[in-house]
């Protein structure tokens, strides 16, 4: 039985292997144990929703009854969104939440991300206090008594939707005239009804590919180039505007032009990010993790806006978004993050504003997608690395002194910018890997830049 992974994303694991009823019940109970630890008592209310992937209603049974036994009382608001879960847990006022998701990993897989009382992920430090709690191992369960009610609550979806066509910032009258026709492709998950749902209210004529609902991936469903062939074929076949895909709890957000072709995950944070800068004052804060394309830093230059990079990871963009009170944010794989809605990465207020910045272009989504600042983005990764901190160490040291480094960030691994192009070299949290992501303004350069770090790694690591 291999380790089960846990990070600030929660656990992921595989059924029957290590994501087994025992693991399941230790973690849900330390995480009822750590919000009666967290709310003295006070909430006693947690929201849970799973991401529609097969048999997610077993483990979502498990979770659902032992939150029960732990006392507290559960809002199940069945097959959703991990952002839709998010919201209800901060709209209901409850102590957590628990959305059952494995995100893109393939089917064997599944897993649970915890959520405090206001919708964001555990940090880096309450995941420590947390998995604390489940090494323990010293659960108390309610009295008989003491139990209290399951809620079964399917109306969120219809709500998030709502939320979304409610703001300010988004044009729906300026949306329904484009009249956009769009494919979508939901890999069958819990994106199958909420997608279509928003683009029909936004007057689009929606061409459902892989939205049944059913939990049954009909592809690899991590939303890259690489997997979305079917997607892109049927945008072509179609003669459609663009084409939408979401991973399977719905979070990210990666569109295909009209042409067929990516419209690249980079800009999809850029497009919504010149949007939202365009419709709001002047010199608003923008927040984007390390690796996320220096196109969103060009887009909020124009606007007078300063842009803000966090570590990688959801919580880690939305506390940074916090601290200074940027506007919107998100990270390079399709992340949107619109705090005016929540603090999470949504893909359905991803499209609602992607959408409105269409809507004002004018222009088909290749246009646009030429219009902004073209950079190529190459990503590898070194595996077996015994001593990544080592290695990531000797790095920095040699390139301190460079004169064409322009800034050294060390907040996750190192982040090295030159005047033309950077690289972001991070270790794993899970693994014995590092992982090297280049970016510069044509594809051989940044491939270029790709083999040079390969190689001097390769060179570090055969070093004594």
């Amino acid at each position: 039985m291999s380790e089960i992974i846990a990070s600030v994303s929660g656990i992921r694991g595989i059924i029957g292997d290590n994501l087994t009823p025992s693991n399941i019940t230790k973690f849900v109970s330390a995480f009822a144990e750590y919000c009666k630890k967290e709310h003295k008592g006070k909430k006693i209310r947690i929201a849970v929703g799973r991401d529609g992937r097969s048999r997610g209603e077993i483990i979502s049974g498990i979770v659902i009854n032992n939150l029960l036994l732990s006392g507290f009382e559960v809002t199940d608001i069945g097959i959703a969104p991990t952002p839709t879960v998010q919201l209800a847990t901060e709209e209901l006022k409850c102590a957590g939440g628990i959305s059952i998701t494995a995100s893109h990993n393939p089917q064997i897989w599944n897993g649970l991300k915890f959520l405090n009382s206001d919708g964001t992920f555990l940090d880096e430090h309450q995941v420590g206090e947390f998995l604390k709690i489940a090494d323990k191992g010293n659960f108390r369960f309610a009295e008989i008594d003491k139990l209290k009610s399951l809620i079964s609550d399917d109306t969120w979806i219809n709500k998030h939707i709502d939320k979304v066509l409610e703001l300010k910032i988004i044009d729906v009258v300026k949306i329904r005239k484009r009249k956009f026709k769009v494919v979508v492709d939901a890999v069958n998950s819990s994106g199958s009804v909420i997608v279509p749902l928003l683009l029909e209210k936004l007057g689009c004529k929606v061409i459902k590919l892989f939205c049944d609902g059913s939990g049954i991936f009909p592809h690899t469903p991590e939303p890259i180039p690489e997997n979305l062939k079917l997607l892109s074929n049927a945008v072509k076949k179609h003669k459609a505007d663009l084409g939408i895909s979401v991973d399977p709890d719905a979070d990210r957000l990666v569109m295909i032009t009209d042409k067929g072709e990516p419209f690249s995950e980079e800009n999809t944070i850029t497009a919504v990010v010149k949007y939202v800068l365009r419709k709001t004052s002047k010199g608003k804060n923008v927040t984007v993790n390390l690796s996320t394309t220096r196109a969103v830093d060009d887009v909020a230059a124009e606007f007078g806006s300063k842009v803000y990079r966090s570590p990688v990871g959801e919580i880690n963009v939305v506390k940074e978004m916090m601290r200074n009170k940027s506007v919107i944010g998100g990270e390079g794989s399709g992340g949107v993050i619109y705090p005016e809605l929540h603090y999470g990465r949504d893909s359905i207020i991803g499209i609602a504003l992607a959408l409105s910045e269409f809507a004002d272009f004018g222009g088909t989504v290749s246009e646009y997608k030429r219009s902004l600042p073209a950079y190529f983005i190459t990503k590898a990764k070194i595996e077996n690395v015994k001593d990544p901190e080592k290695v990531l160490s000797k790095i920095e040291k040699q390139f301190s002194s460079e004169k064409d480094v322009i800034k050294i960030r060390k907040t996750d691994g190192i982040k090295i910018d030159f005047k033309d192009y950077w690289v972001h070299l991070r270790k794993s949290n899970t693994e014995p890997i590092i992982r090297i992501i280049t970016e510069a303004k044509d594809i051989a350069e940044a491939d270029k830049v790709q083999t040079y770090f390969l190689k001097l790694i390769r060179k570090l690591l055969k070093q004594k």
